[in-house]
């Protein structure tokens, strides 16, 4: 098949184009800038200039495509509102040119959308979390699931290896900035992970598989502590370890303190039974022991 693939040049996308090309598929790549397209073009995909709030290549890319994975966010998560409504507003774009066919829409969440109940992992059918503004994506989806469009959503952990993690690049920064590596409270609160080879092997099974209206848990550990995060920063970074208070956390961590205390552990069962996906890849902990601190 001929991929539309938004966010084809970022960190999962450079490593999902190969996946795809070497599975047989073909790929049209969007990118804002020139060095993209070089990355794209190096990988042996095909160029398609234009960013999530340029609906209308967007458009062109869909409809020039025999199926989309939508990858593409803001990560300025200062505006984490505006960068949801932004999302929301793509998928809707596409989604439109998509009707009446049954090419198959991979759309990208997260897993901190998924409510956890009493402490349990989230699970791919279980209830959504109303805090998570990013919510206003998978409603779209399901809209246009209702409407007939293919879609499925992949949602994210905190992706890694060892050059980034997802947020957690952030705790590091605030850590270099601050000189101490700080949790919230006891920081036993969890992220789930997954390293970035296996969350790109499981988009191709999702838009291979086309299941119409699936959610899959890009997760391969369950949940991260927090401190055992921010103890990895300490011996990177050799600086000492501190807890902080909950009222704290937004005066040390700016934006990310609404983040780094959830308890947001997330289980990839019915994920992994359904594709027969089995992530390999190392840990979070292994990636941020094996980075070299001088350089990221």
């Amino acid at each position: 098949m001929r991929i539309f693939v938004t966010g084809a040049a970022g960190f999962i996308g450079s490593a999902l184009v190969p996946e795809l090309i070497q599975a047989g598929h073909q790929v049209l790549g969007l990118t804002r800038s020139e060095a993209g397209a070089e990355v794209l073009r190096a990988a042996g995909a095909d160029v398609k200039h234009g960013n999530i709030e340029d609906l209308d290549s967007l458009r062109d890319g869909a409809a020039k495509s025999d199926g989309v994975i939508h990858m593409a966010f803001n990560h300025d998560f200062s505006q984490f509102q505006k960068n949801c409504d932004d999302d929301r507003k793509a998928i809707e774009a596409m989604g439109e040119v998509l009707l009446g066919s049954n090419r198959p829409f991979v759309v990208t969440s997260g897993t901190a959308i998924a409510a956890n109940v009493n402490g349990n992992p989230s699970t791919e059918d279980g209830a959504t979390a109303s805090w998570n503004p990013r919510a206003a994506s998978e409603a779209a989806v399901k809209e246009l699931t209702t409407r007939g469009v293919n879609t499925s959503v992949v949602r994210l952990p905190q992706v890694h290896d060892m050059r980034k993690q997802g947020l957690v690049p952030y705790l590091l920064a605030v850590a270099r900035e601050k000189g101490v590596s700080a949790y919230i409270g006891d920081g036993n609160n969890r992220w789930p992970a997954a390293h970035v080879s296996d969350v790109a092997l499981l988009y191709r099974l999702a838009l291979e598989k086309a299941e119409p209206g699936a959610i899959y848990h890009a997760v391969d550990e369950e949940g991260v502590s927090m401190k055992a995060i921010v103890e990895a920063h300490s011996r990177g970074l050799k600086v000492p370890v501190v807890s902080i208070k909950p009222e704290e956390s937004e005066a040390h961590f700016g934006w990310l303190g609404r983040f780094a205390g959830h308890d947001m552990p997330a289980s990839s069962a019915l994920t992994q039974q359904k594709l027969n996906w089995k992530p390999t890849g190392p840990g979070l902990i292994a990636d941020l022991d094996g980075m070299d601190y001088t350089q990221v």
